[in-house]
């Protein structure tokens, strides 16, 4: 697939099917994170792949818990429809969060300046590479979304995942094959955007 039309279609999939990934295309992913830009080439990036049932299930309990309530008020409030499909996505996406096949975490230590390190450094590593997994995944026909979940209940996901306290969690993916289809993004055209030269 193309890399622009990677990038038009790969819409925030929140419906995924059950059907389990191939160990092979996960390490492409992984692999295609790698290959992303990170300061003065560091690195300092790991991922983990979160395919166990019952670590799944634990977190899942742990994000229903916290996320249920906020969406579920969310939701009722919302009046645009766009706003309403996003929130059910992401209600659909909590009650079944076991039954997605794999999730990324993708993390990262405070590695650089290698003379001083530094904590600003760290998402500068880690979300390029999480963008590269996730338009591969797409050239894949893999879906993707990033979650913040992880963010709610990052005691819990440091102890089941069994982080080391110097490593910082940075994006947590939901990956699966799609049960709807992929589509142009909306986004704002780029006039609305683009500043040559000066603001």
């Amino acid at each position: 697939m193309d890399t622009f039309e990677a990038m038009e279609t790969c819409r925030a999939m929140r419906y995924l099917k059950p059907d389990p990934i191939p160990e092979d295309a996960i390490r492409k992913l992984i692999h295609a994170a790698t290959r992303a830009s990170n300061p003065g080439n560091s690195q300092g990036w790991d991922f983990v792949v979160l395919r166990d049932a019952h670590i799944k299930a634990k977190l899942g309990d742990a994000i229903r818990g916290v996320m249920s309530p906020i969406i579920d008020a969310m939701a009722s409030a919302e009046q645009d429809p766009a706003g309403r499909r996003m929130y059910a996505g992401v209600k659909h996406l909590i009650e079944g969060f076991e039954a997605v096949p794999v999730y990324v975490f993708v993390c990262g230590r405070v590695v650089y300046p290698y003379e001083n390190p530094i904590e600003e450094m760290v998402p500068a590593a880690l979300y390029p590479a999480a963008q590269n997994l996730i338009v591969a995944a797409r050239a894949l026909g893999l879906g993707t979304t990033f979650t913040t979940f992880h963010t709610l209940i990052e005691p819990v996901v440091r102890d089941v995942l069994a982080l080391p306290d110097e490593v910082r969690l940075g994006v947590m993916i939901a990956i699966g094959w799609p049960a709807r289809e992929f589509g142009p993004v909306k986004r704002k055209p780029v006039d609305e955007v683009l500043h040559w030269d000066r603001w």
